[in-house]
């Protein structure tokens, strides 16, 4: 057989069986408060009651943004005047910051408990998977961190 022929078909085969291996189940949950979640994930045995499987038939809806260029604002609607809001973006440009500088102080600490963590090997982590599991809450708390202070750095940029 050609090598150009069983390559192709080959390819074939495998197209054959791309759309099986495509195919999920869509559940959609409804929780007590009335939110609605659409999960492919096999809801646990206490939450399967509020929960349904949907068919193929039935189609999973999709909301458009709202734009705010197309919805004016209400002749009613309270307005601040220019100088009020310059004060309150200040004030927030001035919380901001001092919130930055305590959680870039905080991932400093976090960093330093992370690096004596790692330097101290404890007599009864002669398994490395005890090791790593202390370690991990260490690097959580470094990870977290440094995520609020690209947060609050984003925050400040929109403010400037």
């Amino acid at each position: 057989m050609p090598r150009f022929l069983h390559a192709s078909l080959l390819l074939a085969c495998a197209g054959l069986l791309a759309p099986g291996i495509a195919h999920a189940d869509i559940y959609k949950c409804v929780d007590d408060q009335g939110h609605t979640t659409y999960t492919n994930d096999r809801p646990a045995q206490e939450r399967r009651k509020q929960c349904t499987l949907m068919t193929r038939e039935q189609p999973v809806s999709t909301v458009s943004p709202i734009r705010s260029s197309s919805t004016p604002t209400p002749a009613n609607f309270p307005r601040v005047d220019q100088s009020t809001q310059k004060r309150r973006d200040d004030d927030r440009l001035r919380i901001l910051e001092t919130e930055l500088d305590s959680e870039s102080k905080q991932l400093e600490t976090a960093r330093k408990e992370l690096t004596e963590q790692e330097s101290v090997r404890l007599g009864d982590e002669r398994n490395y998977q005890r090791y790593l599991d202390r370690i991990k809450t260490y690097k959580d708390k470094v990870e977290l961190h440094e995520r609020n202070i690209e947060a609050i750095n984003r925050e400040i940029s929109k403010l400037r």
